[in-house]
């Protein structure tokens, strides 16, 4: 598992609460500082609420959800990265990073790494 080189502040939402718990301490043991949002709505809150330099957008988030969130994101902080879950390639102007379907969460983590370093960033969002 990849150590992320500063600590940042990830919003991480699904709407699952087993697969949030997971993947939130999951983040955490790699020295991430996570806040859990469960669906939409707590998304939008926490936006409004707090500045995060990133939100992760699980898959249990409905795929309506993760093609919005993004939008609402950007609105709330020009500077916040965003990185959807479970895209299988798809991309999304507003979109950072993102991973497919059946990566694991070492792969996740390489990709936030990535986004935290300016050059890296654009060969993330490219792939």
């Amino acid at each position: 598992m990849s150590k992320p080189s500063t600590s940042i502040k990830v919003l991480y939402s699904e709407l699952n609460e087993q697969v949030l718990s997971a993947g939130a301490e999951q983040l955490q043991k790699a020295g991430f500082t996570v806040q859990t949002a469960i669906g939409r709505k707590a998304v939008q809150e926490a936006l409004n609420q707090t500045n995060f330099d990133l939100v992760v957008l699980g898959a249990t988030l409905s795929r309506d959800d993760r093609h919005h969130l993004p939008y609402m994101a950007k609105k709330a902080s020009k500077t916040v990265k965003v990185l959807v879950m479970h895209t299988d390639g798809s991309r999304h102007p507003y979109v950072d990073g993102n991973t497919d379907t059946g990566e694991d969460m070492d792969h996740l983590f390489r990709k936030i790494t990535a986004l935290q370093q300016p050059k890296a960033a654009a060969a993330v969002a490219g792939k």
